[in-house]
């Protein structure tokens, strides 16, 4: 590119008029730049992983502020790259991430303890208790799960707290000063009232009179960060929070943030699964589906999440801890022999040639069981995991079968949570759109959930960034609120345009299904015991 060409595409982009968003998945952290038609510009992102510390899943605080940065300075390099300098403002900025966890903080903001992630399930006490007194099913990854629990264990560190929030609901605060949090990631702190605006008061009271018992010097309001819904300004990037996420001092302060928040809520505006009715299945390092309702639901069930669209709107959703970690393992190792052999394959043809082998596996996967449980499953009431790979007598063991079973591994919680709510609710799915790194591999992954759930799945083929371009279009959403009915009436203009893919359910694959079930609930047993006996 010349200096006439370079300087011609420079002035192509107003950044006054492009949104940034960030997300903090398990994986990766990922910055998008999008302009007003919600069309990526530029793109940025960092590789992390999370650790098992003292039994405690968890990201250091350290390296979570070094991957802001990283993905940030990555997406600034593609800016200037592309069009000849970075970027010194946005219209405004959203950030997102992996929903849930534990972050506590003391009046000095000094962080009392490590940050636990969603996959943690060390919290079973108090959400039993919780579930109880609350009569609502409180999930054990949930942060008012984890702050009670912290409760019941004495933990010395509890007296001290000041701030009890989410990953994106931190990081909005260092950057913005702000202690708040969108309605979708606020749903995974504490159950919200039934209009989605706030915490449910009566349910907070009740659960202020348990911590009373414990003679703790706060509430769990003084704790909790502050509910905004999806549209309302939630802060300005201030001096601090510029040279926290850009040391160059490129980027100026006073930047509007849309309310943080978690990848369930960036999900379903990824999706364009915001309105009553509609649903979508995101399958990565964990697996959930999720299913805007139309009523609320009558029967209180562990399996199913209460949670909310980043506008309040009651959302059911069927979370599995355990997703695509088993098999991204099974894949390295077969990258490793490849390796071994000399065969020049890179990681993407590794899992599209095993993918498209799972596609051609038998429809029961050929008597083969795998659970890829490195965490806790609350959906089959497993408390800690212990990745395993069994076979029936006379299993047809095979490449295809192997990974089709790996594959259903990753769907089959999410599937026994949405049945039980078809079962329990006479909840009818009528279609789902499919998103995250399971479905990358055309139609298989797509076909494997359209056979489990018996009805449509949709996989739309736009190159987005998942998440990070949902938090960029909830930050355009905020600007543009006034011209738009709702958010999903924002959406469909984004997404008016947007080609997709639909497949249907096919008889041998539902058939193939139920079988594989059938073995999958029988050998919980074969879990419960490797989680004896692996210790």
């Amino acid at each position: 590119m010349d200096k006439t060409e370079t300087a011609r595409v420079l002035f192509s982009v107003d950044w006054t008029q492009v949104t940034l968003g960030v997300e903090f998945g398990s994986t990766r952290v990922k910055a998008v730049a999008v302009d007003p038609e919600g069309a990526i510009v530029a793109v940025g992102g960092y590789t992390w992983e999370n650790q098992l510390v003292n039994g405690v899943w968890t990201y250091a605080l350290d390296e979570i502020l070094h991957a802001l940065q990283a993905a940030y300075a990555a997406l600034a390099g593609d800016v200037k790259k592309r069009y000849g300098a970075a970027p010194s403002t946005f219209a405004a900025i959203g950030i997102s991430g992996m929903m849930h966890g534990f972050l506590a903080l003391d009046a000095d903001d000094t962080l009392l303890t490590p940050f636990q992630t969603w996959r943690n399930s060390n919290t079973e006490e108090a959400a039993d208790q919780l579930t109880e007194a609350l009569h609502f099913a409180m999930p054990l990854r949930w942060t008012g799960s984890h702050l009670f629990q912290r409760v019941l264990d004495g933990a010395e560190y509890v007296k001290d707290l000041a701030f009890v929030t989410t990953l994106s609901s931190y990081i909005h605060y260092r950057l913005t000063g702000e202690k708040v949090v969108g309605a979708g990631e606020a749903s995974g702190i504490f159950p919200l009232a039934a209009d989605g605006g706030d915490y449910d008061a009566d349910r907070l009271a009740t659960f202020d009179a348990l911590l009373a018992s414990y003679d703790v010097p706060w509430t769990a309001r003084e704790l909790f960060p502050v509910v905004h819904r999806a549209g309302e300004e939630a802060g300005r990037l201030t001096a601090e929070g510029a040279l926290l996420l850009d040391p160059s001092g490129a980027l100026h302060e006073g930047i509007p943030f849309c309310p943080p928040e978690g990848d369930a809520g960036t999900g379903m505006v990824a999706t364009n699964a915001v309105k009553p009715g509609t649903g979508n299945c995101s399958a990565g390092t964990s697996a959930f589906a999720m299913l805007v309702l139309e009523r609320p639901l009558a029967h209180v069930m562990r399996e199913i999440d209460l949670v909310a669209t980043p506008e309040g709107l009651p959302v059911a959703m069927a979370h599995a801890n355990n997703g695509t970690t088993d098999i991204n393992h099974w894949a390295a190792l077969f990258s490793d022999f490849a390796r071994r052999i000399h065969a020049d394959v890179d990681m993407d043809q590794v899992f599209e040639t095993l993918f498209e082998a799972a596609g051609e596996g038998d429809r029961d996967a050929g008597g083969l069981l795998s659970y890829g449980y490195y965490s806790g499953e609350g959906i089959t009431h497993v408390n800690e995991g212990r990745p395993l790979f069994a076979q029936e007598e006379n299993a047809r063991f095979t490449l295809a079968n192997v990974f089709r079973a790996h594959l259903y591994s990753v769907l089959a919680c999410v599937k026994m949570g949405l049945d039980q709510l078809k079962e329990s609710e006479g909840i009818a799915i009528q279609s789902m759109l499919g998103h995250g790194g399971l479905f990358r591999t055309k139609g298989v992954a797509q076909q494997a959930l359209a056979d489990a759930i018996e009805a449509p799945v949709t996989v739309l083929a736009h190159a987005t960034e998942g998440g990070a371009w949902g938090s960029a279009l909830l930050a355009r959403y905020m600007l543009e609120r006034a011209h738009y009915a709702d958010l999903g009436d924002f959406l469909a203009h984004v997404f008016e345009h947007l080609e997709a893919d639909t497949l249907e359910p096919q008889a041998d694959g539902i058939a193939g299904w139920k079988a594989y079930m059938e073995r999958y609930e029988k050998g919980l047993r074969i879990e419960e015991e490797a989680i004896a006996a692996l210790d």
